[in-house]
């Protein structure tokens, strides 16, 4: 069912006065981006007529703009992401490992997205993948799924990671499998510690090479000196590496990642109301427990749009990114050695894969099958209802 008010609807009533008032200071991407969602699934996009093969009710189906940063548009990728992901999962415990950079440093890579961003993962990858091969810890290969979020809930700008680690790795001389402990994978106080020291050191090296570029209040921090006095502080800083307790079973991962790999800034069903001058949204604010944690916030409308496009990934970054055993193209090796070692079944890989779903919904006046009678190319309408159909799409008595 359609969301009462929609990203799309916000920036089809206020995208070109935004565009207009901001030009110069919208990158080409950005651009992109707003375009795309302002003709999702329009006439713009191109489409089809679909009929029913019982009652012969009709209607007009347009495309998807498939733009990561489309609200809508994630469903059906997330779908499909969670299925090649299904075959991946072990049957052991999982953990939830969240690295968020700190304020300082988080206005640093919103001037520097694809480096910073870059340098989040690894090195939060790195600080995972050191602890846990180490003997005092579980003295094992691990394996990481980990999907970058650049957003609070009130569309604000906060860098973190999410990792999805599995309760345990293989061993080093590759024998057994090491199970960790029920209740936590590792120490979170170590992680932070060797996380806040590869951060910065590479941090560092960047700007040293003269590849962070600064703007607006930050443009002072060129200057070699002023950069580290600006990172003197988060130098003592306890950097947070949150754990949460471990999932029920792999179901629970699924369905975690189901809300979170294919997530944008926001979704349709938090905004509540757009009046042309503000949107009025949900979020949580985390400073308060229980129920008061829910809170309503309206913004401008130009503010509502600025913050939605803070979170533009720049083109080509992936966000979902896997290390460890789940790496590149060494995974269904590691996973069948695993698999091995806990004494499992490996997966058999379809040989006739089943017929695709079809994921039209059925008739609304009967509940029968629909199929498409006729596709039209971008910017083009569908001809008109054929002879003694009405325009309902119903056909007519």
């Amino acid at each position: 069912m359609r969301a009462s008010v929609e990203v799309a609807d916000i920036f089809r009533a206020a995208g070109r006065a935004y565009r207009a008032s901001h030009a110069g200071h919208l990158s080409l991407h950005q651009l992109k981006v707003i375009s795309a969602i302002e003709h999702c699934r329009t006439a713009v996009m191109g489409g089809h007529v679909e009929a029913c093969t019982d009652c012969g009710h009709w209607r007009v189906a347009y495309n998807s703009c498939r733009n990561r940063h489309c609200p809508r548009c994630q469903g059906a990728a997330a779908r499909a992401w969670l299925v090649e992901r299904e075959a991946d999962l072990l049957p052991v415990g999982y953990f939830h490992v969240v690295f968020t950079l700190p304020a300082e440093v988080a206005d640093i890579a919103f001037h520097n997205k694809a480096l910073v961003y870059d340098l989040l993962f690894k090195a939060a990858s790195e600080t995972m993948l050191t602890i846990a091969a180490d003997p005092k810890h579980l003295g094992a290969r691990i394996g990481i799924t980990a999907v970058l979020h650049t957003w609070g809930s009130a569309l604000t700008h906060h860098s973190h990671v999410h990792m999805i680690v599995p309760g345990g790795g293989i061993a080093r001389d590759g024998t057994r499998w090491i199970s960790s402990r029920l209740a936590f994978l590792l120490p979170v106080k170590v992680p932070g510690k060797l996380f806040r020291r590869l951060f910065l050191t590479r941090l560092m090296a960047l700007h040293a090479a003269g590849r962070l570029a600064f703007y607006g209040t930050l443009a002072h921090l060129a200057d070699r000196r002023a950069f580290l006095r600006h990172l003197s502080p988060v130098r003592k800083k306890n950097w947070v590496v949150y754990a949460k307790p471990p999932f029920a079973g792999p179901q629970a991962v699924l369905a975690y990642l189901s809300r979170y790999t294919h997530r944008v800034a926001i979704s349709n069903s938090r905004l509540l109301a757009f009046d042309g001058a503000g949107v009025t949204m949900r979020y949580k604010d985390y400073r308060r427990g229980g129920a008061d944690r829910q809170q309503v916030m309206t913004l401008a409308t130009d503010e509502f749009i600025r913050r939605f496009l803070l979170h533009v990934l720049p083109r080509g970054f992936h966000r979902i990114r896997h290390y460890g055993l789940l790496a590149g193209a060494t995974r269904k090796a590691h996973l069948e050695h695993a698999r091995q070692l806990l004494g499992v079944a490996t997966p058999l890989d379809n040989e006739t894969p089943d017929e695709p779903t079809d994921v039209r919904p059925p008739c609304p006046c009967c509940g029968g099958h629909m199929v498409i009678i006729e596709t039209f190319e971008r910017w083009r309408q569908p001809r008109a209802p054929p002879h003694g159909v009405a325009s309902t799409g119903t056909t007519a008595p």
